[in-house]
């Protein structure tokens, strides 16, 4: 198991999310967010099940990250509750996760 986490958000928008995802690799608390277009969510919300277009983000980082990348994104997000999921890395290529390290900060 590694340290690094890749974690999911859904925007209303892909400038949304690409100004986001922008601010988090900036602050070094990504290191690469996807950004993919063409998503459909259905779910339920207030009582409603709501089907609406969006755009998710997968962002790798770390997590010891994770709770100021929360943060930026609940502060930068325009949703009520915004999604914001981290799922373990349990592994990958050395140098990927090398490469992960050094954007992020780490430089190990």
């Amino acid at each position: 198991m590694t340290d690094k986490i890749v974690v999911l958000s859904t925007c209303e928008t892909a400038e949304e999310a690409e100004r986001i995802a922008r601010r988090l690799v900036e602050k070094r608390l990504a290191a690469c967010v996807n950004v993919v277009t063409g998503l459909r969510s259905i779910y339920r919300w207030r009582g409603q099940v709501e089907d609406a277009a969006e755009v998710l983000m997968v962002i790798k980082s770390r997590r010891e990250l994770f709770a100021a990348l929360r943060t930026e994104i609940e502060k930068a997000h325009s949703y009520e509750v915004p999604e914001v999921i981290a799922l373990p890395i349990v592994d990958g290529s050395p140098g990927y996760l090398s490469w992960l390290e050094t954007e992020l900060g780490g430089g190990h």
